[in-house]
């Protein structure tokens, strides 16, 4: 295939997965976000870094934010949100860890493109689903001509952005300036 033609068939498979979002559980998403100060957050791979880029943003936010596998994170308790990404929903190593952070008393949501994936449906307290195409799984999904999980690791990133925007434009006393304000000035 060639560029234009990748370029236009991607747009609309990220166009289908919007679409398709269920805008009750997105508005429920990001209000729990905005409710809890105190959010912890893990994911791998490509999806992962999604998932860091979302901690960086939350962080700008004003939000205590901890990335699990950081060996500076603190203990997770009960008042305290865990927000793990699992393209296919049971990841062995991220369901142990939710696992953990649930009999600790945390807030386990689980972001998937696979919501009958065990973590997502036995462990999470809340599933965002984002409905694309992801490795392994096995819901019903926007199919994509892309390996593995790459349209589900795309609209992850820019589902997380955006929620970000949406959260600023919904809070009075938070801007874009302010949150330029939190970042890093060791560059």
């Amino acid at each position: 295939m060639d560029f234009k033609t990748l370029y236009k068939t991607i747009n609309k498979e990220h166009e289908q997965v919007f679409d398709k979002i269920d805008q009750n559980g997105l508005r429920e998403f990001i209000d729990t976000v905005k409710k809890y100060n105190r959010i912890f957050l893990i994911g791998v791979g490509r999806e992962g870094l999604a998932t860091r880029s979302f901690a960086m943003r939350l962080m700008h936010m004003g939000k205590e934010v901890h990335w699990i596998w950081d060996d500076t994170t603190p203990n997770i308790g009960p008042g305290d949100l865990v927000i793990a990404t699992l393209g296919d929903g049971q990841i062995g190593h991220i369901n142990y860890v939710c696992e953990r952070a649930k009999e600790a008393g945390g807030f386990i949501y689980v972001v998937t493109g696979s919501p009958s994936g065990k973590t997502a449906k036995n462990i999470a307290d809340k599933v965002l689903f984002l409905p694309a195409a992801v490795y392994r799984g096995t819901d019903e999904v926007v199919p994509s001509i892309q390996p593995m999980g790459n349209l589900f690791e795309q609209c992850l990133w820019i589902l997380f952005d955006m929620i970000i925007m949406m959260i600023v434009d919904e809070t009075p006393d938070l801007s874009f300036e302010k949150m330029s304000a939190r970042h890093r000035n060791i560059e």
